[in-house]
């Protein structure tokens, strides 16, 4: 069984797919908008300090102090390897924009 994936299916994976939509729509997280601020409960603190940069497509929890792309918080919603977060995720691409993220992915490695 193959475990290794393109480095341009990993950088369309964090960068295509919005991280909030990761949260309420995919893995159904408790989350609500709080004075204009998306707010979510940390699949590890379950606490709602969090906050999502909409630029960088990363969440963060303020009390654990952590980051979260899409497939890390994926990884820690649902207690699973990296491996199966990315076959999970994978098929939420859409084939055209992850040609053009992987042009723009491949870019960013130049």
């Amino acid at each position: 069984m193959e475990k290794r994936f393109s480095s341009t299916d990993l950088c369309a994976l964090r960068n295509l797919i919005p991280i909030r939509e990761v949260i309420e729509t995919i893995l159904c997280i408790p989350s609500k908008e709080v004075e204009g601020v998306f707010r979510f409960l940390c699949p590890c603190y379950r606490e709602s300090q969090t906050a999502v940069n909409l630029r960088t497509n990363l969440s963060r929890c303020f009390l654990c102090k952590k980051n979260f792309n899409t497939i890390e918080i994926f990884m820690a919603d649902r207690h699973t390897s990296f491996v199966k977060a990315v076959r999970a995720l994978l098929p939420l691409l859409p084939s055209q924009i992850a040609k053009d993220e992987a042009a723009t992915c491949a870019g960013l490695r130049q």
